[in-house]
């Protein structure tokens, strides 16, 4: 009996190894995918009312994935500049800690697993349905990284590496959420030029708020050809200087415009109609801050219902007919990626032994 009752005493293992087994795979989180596009919809209705119109053009497969896709941009955004876990954009070790979360939560949506997350556990979605892989993710997220340290773009080419991180390569996702075939390259590149067109009108409008943030876009390059100090260019004793290089960023913009509606083609009708309306808009937006000129910045240029509704019909009628021939980008994705792989870590060499020589 003593020795019964100090077996009965021994520790026992709460999990013995022979046992343990990997997680499950829960793709969604265990989430029901409706519930999941639920939340993609609030969230691209709150925070994109030009990509939400767009969005409803398309069939409904597309256009549910494209709100899920959108879900998880915005969350990487969002927790990238402290808005969700209370960082300050100054503090580099928190900037640091909010991008390594972004990266882990992506992963385990991309491995299918659970992240209590539910915009994160939407991209796990999208990601198998549309088989996006990790490299792609990768991409986007290192745009937010770029603004986490505080980079800024010394030449026109940085500039262009820099949008394709925070939105070319997102457009390479939506060609695939499309249905675009990973080996169909022409297209992916033209859906990489409409993602790179977007942003480069994003920063002409947003000049004023990003120097508020503290952040330029503008290649230092630029500012010194235009004998702008770094830090002064919202100074009013600059303001026309200022306004030629933004023209020169929405004429950069409207290249890679054209370029991109050449792969349009490739796509179905309701895709291309949605496509073009998105690619109205955002044209649109820069193509006022150029008119403006000096008075880009003193109220915030928007785009109303009426001038949404009327790049929808001019989408439609676009749509119905090929594109027009385009001037080739000055940096395409080839080029660009050559530079993304190049400014990456170094690839650690391979382990593998080689075989022996024959010494015969």
């Amino acid at each position: 009996m003593a020795i019964e009752r100090f077996k009965d005493r021994r520790p026992r293992l709460l999990a013995p190894s022979q046992i343990l087994r990997q997680p499950v795979r829960q793709v969604g989180g265990g989430r029901w995918r409706e519930d999941l596009v639920a939340e993609a919809r609030r969230s691209i209705a709150r925070g994109s009312k030009s990509f939400a119109l767009a969005s409803r053009l398309f069939d409904r497969q597309t256009r549910e994935r494209a709100w899920l896709l959108y879900a998880w941009c915005r969350r990487c955004d969002d927790i990238a500049d402290g808005q969700e876990f209370g960082g300050r954009l100054t503090d580099a070790e928190d900037a640091e800690n909010r991008i390594q979360a972004v990266r882990v939560l992506t992963r385990r949506a991309l491995e299918g697993q659970p992240t209590a997350d539910p915009a994160f556990d939407a991209f796990g979605v999208v990601a198998q349905e549309a088989r996006l892989g990790p490299e792609l993710a990768d991409d986007v997220i290192e745009g937010f990284a770029l603004d986490a340290a505080g980079w800024r773009p010394r030449s026109e080419e940085d500039l262009i590496r820099y949008c394709y991180h925070v939105a070319g390569a997102v457009g390479v996702m939506m060609a695939r959420v499309m249905g675009v075939p990973a080996d169909e390259e022409d297209t992916l590149d033209r859906a990489c030029d409409l993602g790179i067109a977007f942003q480069l009108c994003n920063i002409a409008r947003d000049v004023s708020e990003d120097d508020a943030a503290a952040r330029c876009y503008l290649p230092v390059e630029w500012l010194v050809e235009a004998d702008i100090p770094p830090g002064q260019h919202m100074k009013p004793m600059y303001r026309a200087a200022l306004a030629r290089l933004v023209k020169r960023l929405v004429d950069v913009a409207e290249i890679y415009e054209a370029s991109a509606r050449l792969g349009t083609a490739a796509l179905s009708f309701r895709q291309r109609w949605a496509v073009l309306t998105a690619a109205n808009v955002y044209l649109a937006i820069g193509q006022k801050v150029r008119e403006r000129g000096e008075r880009a910045w003193d109220h915030r240029v928007t785009t109303s219902l009426r001038a949404k509704l009327g790049a929808v019909f001019k989408g439609f009628m676009e749509a119905l007919d090929d594109p027009l021939p385009a001037d080739k980008v000055p940096y395409g994705r080839g080029a660009i990626l050559v530079a993304v792989r190049m400014a990456g870590p170094i690839a650690p060499n391979p382990m593998t032994p080689l075989p022996d020589e024959d010494a015969s």
